[in-house]
Formats: C-alpha cells, sequence, structure tokens
C-alpha cells in the first residue's frame, strides 16, 4: 500500500484528490493538509510514503516544504499544479521532488505517477521535461526575497527595514534583478519573475 499525505489549500479539490485516490486499490491517503506547514506537522505524524502537494499556497509553498523534506530519504515529493512554469519546476527539481505533474491531467495519470514514484522513479509532465534542462533560475534567494516585498508594494526603505538590510542592498538587488530579467523598472521585474514562476 502506497501511503500519500495530500496538501491542497482549495478544499474542494483537496476533496476531489483525496476522493479519487480512495479509489486506486494499493493508494491510501493517511492525511490531508490545506498548507505547508500542517503538511510538515502531518509527515512527522504519518510518515507517508509520498507527499503529495501544489506549490502555491498561504505561509510555506509546496516548493517550500520539498526543500524542508529534501533530505528526508523516506518520504519522496510529488508537485500537482496548474502551473506549467520552466521556473517552478526547476526549483522542485532543485529541491530533490521526485514528480511534477499538472492538474489538468487524467486522475490515472496521478495515480500512475505515485505508482512509478513510490518504486524509485522520478516522473516529470511531458511538455516540461525538455525545457527544464534549458532554462534556470537566475535569481538569488536574496533578490527572491526583495522581489516579493515589491509585489506586496512596500517602498525600498521599508524593504530595507523589514529584511534588516541597508537601503542601498535593497537597490542593489533590485537592479540585479532587473538586469537579469530584462525589466525597465522593480514593479516590471516582480510581474516578470512571478510570471515566470521564480517567485
Amino acid at each position: 500500500m502506497i501511503r500519500v499525505v495530500l496538501v491542497e489549500d482549495q478544499a474542494m479539490v483537496r476533496g476531489a484528490f483525496a476522493r479519487l485516490l480512495e479509489l486506486e486499490p494499493d493508494i491510501a491517503v493517511v492525511a490531508v493538509a490545506e498548507d505547508g506547514e500542517q503538511g510538515l506537522a502531518a509527515v512527522a505524524e504519518h510518515q507517508p510514503d509520498i507527499l503529495l502537494t501544489d506549490i502555491e499556497m498561504p505561509g510555506m509553498t509546496g516548493l517550500e516544504l520539498a526543500s524542508r523534506l529534501k533530505d528526508n530519504p523516506k518520504v519522496r515529493v510529488v508537485i500537482v499544479t496548474t502551473f506549467a512554469r520552466t521556473g517552478y519546476l526547476r526549483r522542485a527539481l532543485d529541491a530533490r521532488v521526485s514528480g511534477y505533474v499538472l492538474k489538468d491531467s487524467p486522475i490515472e495519470h496521478l495515480a500512475d505517477t505515485l505508482r512509478r514514484v513510490a518504486a524509485g522513479n522520478r516522473v516529470i509532465a511531458p511538455e516540461l521535461a525538455v525545457s527544464a534542462w534549458t532554462g534556470s533560475d537566475p535569481l538569488t534567494d536574496r533578490e527572491r526575497e526583495v522581489l516579493r516585498e515589491v509585489g506586496e508594494g512596500h517602498p525600498n526603505v521599508e524593504i530595507a527595514q523589514r529584511l534588516h538590510l541597508a537601503e542601498g542592498t535593497v537597490r542593489n538587488y533590485l537592479s540585479s534583478a532587473m538586469v537579469k530579467l530584462g525589466a525597465r523598472n522593480r514593479t516590471e521585474a516582480f510581474t516578470k519573475a512571478q510570471e515566470m514562476g521564480y517567485l
């Protein structure tokens, strides 16, 4: 029996996935969670074979959750998402996820992915597999952090205070990110980074 912890912030999607997977004779959903923190606690409590998680959730994202678990050899992580973004996939691979599938795939494909991952294989959505090896995330963690603050509408001086940096350092991070993303200003840099799945 493949034991799965399911993490998904949308209640209807979470319930549907859990019910559909429970119809599979060799898959058991041992716990469900609505965010990354709950997912981490559920993994600690239930010790599943697989953590199945969305990416974008309040608080800890699925990618952050995967990073927290990448050194745990007993739990394999499978991302299931609507986002066919190379940046997300690249970060997922860096976090050593074992699977990355899209939500518009048939449930049979998801169940098959879980079986293949449980058997020790890595499964990547075919439409993303090629681009994963050619595209890379150019941003540093600090640049990403600063851009997220921009996305929340904070001016540079406030970002500096919130991140305990000098205002000049914030400007340098933003300038570097703008050059890497080919953006004309900080707002465009945030938008491009988000669209490409770098945030």
